[in-house]
């Protein structure tokens, strides 16, 4: 399990994160939605260990990784723009962060992630020859290779649409729940947290709105702010939210 325990951060003497409290099971998918500038980010990158927070503490598995540096957390990211190198094929990519682990992950392992994620027909492209859709699935490749004990995820579908965004949607949380592993995923999307996500946390002005399953936020939003941004990021009506998400919001 992973839990934040009253975290608070600021920047410039700007409260950014005001006590922010969260547990999150082991092998949950948990989206963290909010409006840009609500401190979601920074919570991430609190969570992976980029940036300090100015007080509070994190404990994972029973363990306070407060002071412990993001190479030893074991956690690891896709970001928004993939962070791929431009100058080696997709194959030299994955295998980019075993370097120096070369023991972490078996060839068989290995191979069936690449099958998984039905990349083998692209393993010897250039990253320019990749669709955005292939290159997020270059990206999380690289990135569950290392296995990670949590994956954080960057805004992952904000650069693709259609049936690509719902294809490498359906592949994360297949990977997720194969792989029993403990995701968190920043969007500002609501349907993209709403129908990936076990449980979605919405911020607004650095403190927690609501935490819950996709439906208690549809049908028992905690405030106005929850039920209003999530009609106004959808472009609903108000009498259409309860309906949206088909049977499994009813």
């Amino acid at each position: 399990m992973l839990e934040l325990r009253n975290i608070t951060k600021k920047f410039d003497g700007k409260l950014i994160l005001d006590e922010i409290n969260l547990k999150i099971g082991n092998g949950e998918i948990v989206s963290m939605l909010g409006p840009s500038g609500s401190g979601k980010t920074t919570l991430l990158n609190i969570i992976l260990g980029i940036t300090p927070m100015d007080s509070g503490c994190i404990i994972f598995n029973d363990v306070d990784i407060s002071k412990v540096s993001m190479k030893d957390r074991g956690f690891n990211i896709v970001f928004q723009d993939y962070a791929l190198f431009p100058n080696l094929n997709a194959y030299k990519n994955i295998v980019y962060g075993l370097k120096n682990k070369p023991d972490l992950v078996t060839p068989k392992e290995l191979e069936e992630l690449i099958d998984f994620l039905e990349l083998k027909p692209h393993l010897y492209k250039k990253i320019h020859e990749l669709s955005g859709g292939q290159k997020q699935r270059v990206a999380l490749a690289r990135t569950l290779a290392t296995k990670p004990k949590i994956l954080l995820l960057d805004e992952p579908l904000s650069a693709l649409d259609g049936v690509i965004k719902e294809t490498i949607k359906g592949k994360i949380k297949a990977i997720t729940k194969q792989y029993k592993l403990t995701t968190i995923i920043v969007t500002h999307d609501p349907e993209e947290a709403l129908t990936m996500a076990d449980k979605v946390l919405i911020i607004d002005k650095g403190k927690i709105s609501q935490y819950g399953s996709p439906k208690e936020v549809v049908h028992q939003p905690k405030n106005k702010f929850v039920e209003e941004f999530i009609l106004r990021q959808l472009k609903i009506k108000r009498d259409n939210i309860y309906n949206l998400f088909g049977e499994n919001y009813v």
